[in-house]
């Protein structure tokens, strides 16, 4: 079970590859191996996911009926994009150049951990994010967290 955290700043290259930082690549686990499968995420991010994760997203969707509009756009939506990539020798990941332009990425990323995948962000569109929520992070909290 991964358990991603925390937030790095990396740069992406000219072919479209980032970094994985090593904190996050201690959680990836064996039965993953070293695949990732990106896609588009909200908010403008993308969602990176060991394969062994995303394999149990995948059998959730499944579970979708094509029948319904919402769930059809939904898996289309998701899954129009998304693309496996394999850790290269230099813990790499390389992203289609429709991805990064759907998060608007050029050069710079912050790259996110939220359990079991990773937000790849433009840095200046997680920080509009954050200032455009209209309840404090304690509120969201209490509400999020009651018992």
């Amino acid at each position: 079970m991964s358990s991603f955290k925390g937030s790095y700043a990396y740069s992406v290259d000219n072919k479209g590859r980032i970094n994985i930082p090593a904190r996050l690549r201690k959680y990836v686990s064996t039965e993953a191996n070293d695949t990732f499968v990106i896609t588009r995420g909200y908010e403008q991010c993308l969602f990176v996911y060991p394969l062994d994760e995303w394999n149990k997203l995948e059998e959730s969707i499944r579970h979708l009926s094509p029948t319904n509009s919402r769930h059809r756009f939904f898996m289309r939506a998701l899954l129009e994009r998304a693309t496996e990539s394999q850790l290269d020798g230099q813990f790499r990941i390389s992203i289609p150049k429709e991805l990064l332009q759907f998060a608007h990425i050029e050069n710079e990323v912050l790259i996110i951990g939220v359990l079991e995948h990773i937000e790849i962000w433009n840095p200046g569109i997680y920080e509009q994010y954050l200032k455009t929520q209209s309840e404090s992070y304690e509120t969201v909290a209490q509400t999020v967290l009651q018992k």
